[in-house]
């Protein structure tokens, strides 16, 4: 049993942090501060559309590009700006639950399109800070979603 546990079981515990990227997707609606929250495709959680590093594309870039697949978002210009980071355990394919880590970029929209490569696949939903908060699963990304308001109006983090 000993052995079990220190060539497979330890190992697989102490791996490092997988690594995604995130878009925080506001907008203005009627004076106040909107963020777009989807569902994920397998367990329905409300989510901030997100994935993993793209080949070709920068951290911020990429998270525009996620938001583009997920969730038909046309930006209303100027780069995504990084505003934050949480944590979660992301379940692979197998149920193997591995510490991740989500670097989050606020990107305003101008528009959603009806048409985008994952329609059908998630619902969208404008909702107040407060109320994405209260919706999402992860603690760190409750505590980012709280304090949206002054995060899209920061300067970008390094």
């Amino acid at each position: 049993m000993r052995k079990i546990w220190s060539d497979y079981i330890a190992p697989i515990l102490r791996r490092p942090s997988h690594y995604q990227l995130a878009a925080l997707c506001y907008r203005r609606h009627e004076g106040r501060l909107e963020i777009l929250l989807i569902t994920s495709r397998e367990t329905r959680r409300w989510v901030l559309p997100k994935g993993w590093p793209k080949s070709g594309f920068d951290a911020g870039g990429t998270a525009l590009e996620e938001a583009w697949e997920e969730a038909g978002v046309k930006p209303r210009g100027g780069a995504p700006r990084r505003v934050g980071r949480y944590s979660y355990r992301k379940r692979l394919k197998g149920g193997l639950p591995v510490p991740t880590d989500v670097d989050v970029f606020a990107i305003e929209i101008a528009k959603l399109y009806d048409s985008y490569p994952e329609a059908g696949q998630r619902e969208r939903r404008w909702v107040t800070p407060a109320e994405a908060s209260q919706m999402v699963d992860e603690p760190d990304l409750k505590a980012l979603l709280a304090d949206a308001e002054a995060l899209v109006t920061a300067p970008a983090r390094k």
